[in-house]
């Protein structure tokens, strides 16, 4: 298995990053927070995952060993997949997801879409002591924001494929550039915002009117 890859960043895209090793450019899927951290022409490293099926292998990249251990450990309850998983890192912190869990934090653990109230249940149950104890500081996964009507589509192509209803993830958006209190907004000028900002900021107000 690859437990990780170095290399120089070839593309960043909304879900996914390329990665040159020797000569080979690796797609590796990760979360809006650790894509937001990487720049093409730079060298990164992440520590990976592979997921195989009958018919396809997948790399899942993450800035941290520990959240790509969280990323399996979620694995083993019964249910929940690779993209489940990630949306879940996407939203949670390895940290807030610790605690979640051993608080039983029902509420927290539905703001993942496609988790409801009975798989936050059976979270908690089958996830109990395989976590570790949080540290404290728990947080949500980070975000920030930006868009416009050229790249809209695309950053809502991506919170639908992490299981965001469409008028929820659009309401995201809208709320993150636009108005007085918008995170990133539009530039009036138009600009092309930063996706992966636009992004994390969508994934930050669904987390708290989720």
């Amino acid at each position: 298995m690859i437990a990780s890859v170095r290399g120089r960043v070839a593309a960043v895209r909304l879900d996914s990053v390329v990665v040159e090793v020797g000569g080979v450019g690796l797609l590796v899927q990760a979360t809006p927070g650790t894509l937001a951290e990487l720049r093409p022409g730079q060298e990164a490293e992440l520590a990976t995952s592979m997921v195989v099926r009958e018919d396809s292998l997948t790399l899942f990249g993450f800035a941290e060993a520990d959240e790509r251990d969280v990323f399996e450990i979620v694995q083993t309850v019964s249910g929940i997949g690779p993209r489940l998983a990630l949306a879940m890192l996407a939203v949670l912190t390895p940290e807030a997801l610790r605690l979640a869990v051993a608080q039983e934090d029902l509420t927290s653990l539905t703001k993942v879409p496609g988790i409801g109230r009975k798989g936050a249940q059976r979270i908690v149950l089958e996830l109990t002591g395989k976590l570790g104890a949080p540290s404290g500081g728990a947080t949500a996964a980070p975000v920030t924001a930006v868009a416009a009507p050229a790249w809209r589509d695309q950053v809502l192509d991506a919170l639908t494929g992490l299981g965001w209803p469409v008028k929820a993830a659009s309401d995201a958006v809208d709320r993150v550039t636009s108005g007085p209190d918008a995170a990133v907004p539009v530039d009036e000028n138009g600009a092309t915002p930063d996706m992966a900002q636009v992004l994390r900021a969508a994934l930050r107000q669904l987390g708290r009117t989720g």
